[in-house]
């Protein structure tokens, strides 16, 4: 396994982040071991999962499966993300960063979290308040590093410069969305994160499967796919007809070259200087030991042409496209005149 570090710190992780969204779900407790060790046995030493995932039972899951080896993974969690009912299990503030840790730690079984991210910008909640808290938990030895997710580049910035006023240790990664029918990232999500040493470990590079080219353009999506079970966020996201179009070209490339449409998209992503690490998700022990062949593809010019010439850099597959669940917030238009509706 060739090791990267992440960003400026002295950190080293594998290539590819063992993210667990689907254990303690999707995926039983005894497939989702078998996954997370025969991770270990191939070199990978990055594993990722949230607070909210599943209702907590994947930190649950796999804290039982890292109890012999804790020491040897690079242990990423995140908070921010409704949690419960009540108006403070949620967000940044002080009190509920605290609690969420704790309960983190107790469901991972570790007295310690490698990486926290702050797992979304919360517009409303005051950054300052977030960073200042991390840091103290830093002092106290519970966090290692902390990081940020799905935070735009201005966002990025401002929690640099409130690391640097707190006499802490930048965020140690960014985690951006990013793949080939979504490449709204490099505009300024990639860059920033270059430019303040900041590594980054991004998701989705399958676009939640679209791009195995499972999913034909005029046919039903499978039973057993994450379209197929109705799943409420790749019907927001990747399930666009654009998308599905540029995964069968992407499908007929890959295969004439003797690789998968999979291991193709999740090279692609690899083949950025910028990204140090790529969270892939498997539901099953079948689909975990496909994402290990894309380790072993080198995109040539003519695959990033085709690319290029597909998704426009910087863009997404579908013109005018925004994720419901990230909105732009770059306009508050006035109130209107009083009795003029």
């Amino acid at each position: 396994m060739s090791y990267r570090y992440l960003g400026k710190s002295g950190l080293r992780i594998s290539p590819l982040t063992l993210g667990t969204m689907m254990f303690g779900n999707q995926t039983e407790e005894a497939q989702a071991h078998r996954i997370i060790h025969d991770a270990r046995e191939q070199g990978i030493n990055s594993i990722d999962t949230a607070d909210v995932y599943n209702g907590g039972e994947s930190e649950r899951v796999v804290g039982r499966a890292l109890a012999d080896s804790r020491d040897s993974w690079v242990l990423a969690t995140k908070l921010a993300n409704p949690a419960g009912d009540g108006p403070n299990e949620r967000g940044i503030s002080r009190k509920w960063i605290m609690q969420s840790v704790e309960a983190s730690l107790k469901r991972l079984g570790t007295d310690y979290i490698d990486i926290l991210y702050i797992h979304r910008e919360i517009p409303d909640e005051p950054l300052g308040e977030a960073v200042r808290a991390i840091a103290d938990l830093i002092r106290q030895g519970k966090l290692r590093y902390f990081g940020v997710s799905n935070f735009r580049g201005w966002k990025i910035a401002d929690t640099v410069r409130l690391a640097d006023q707190l006499g802490i240790d930048r965020p140690v990664a960014s985690q951006p969305l990013y793949n080939l029918v979504t490449r709204t990232a490099e505009v300024e999500q990639l860059p920033a994160a270059a430019n303040y040493g900041i590594g980054v470990i991004s998701y989705s590079p399958l676009a939640r499967g679209v791009l195995t080219g499972k999913y034909a353009i005029d046919a039903p999506a499978p039973a057993d796919s994450r379209a197929g079970r109705g799943d409420k966020r790749i019907q927001q996201t990747e399930f666009r007809a654009e998308s599905l179009l540029v995964a069968q070209k992407i499908k007929a490339h890959a295969e004439a070259r003797g690789v998968s449409a999979a291991d193709f998209a999740l090279a692609w992503v690899l083949n950025n200087q910028y990204v140090t690490s790529a969270i892939v998700g498997p539901r099953t022990f079948e689909q975990w030991q496909d994402y290990l062949k894309a380790l072993d593809y080198s995109l040539t010019e003519e695959d990033e042409a085709l690319v290029n010439e597909l998704v426009t850099p910087g863009h997404a597959s579908t013109p005018g496209y925004n994720d419901p669940g990230h909105p732009v917030r770059g306009r508050v238009s006035f109130p209107s005149p009083s009795g003029e509706g």
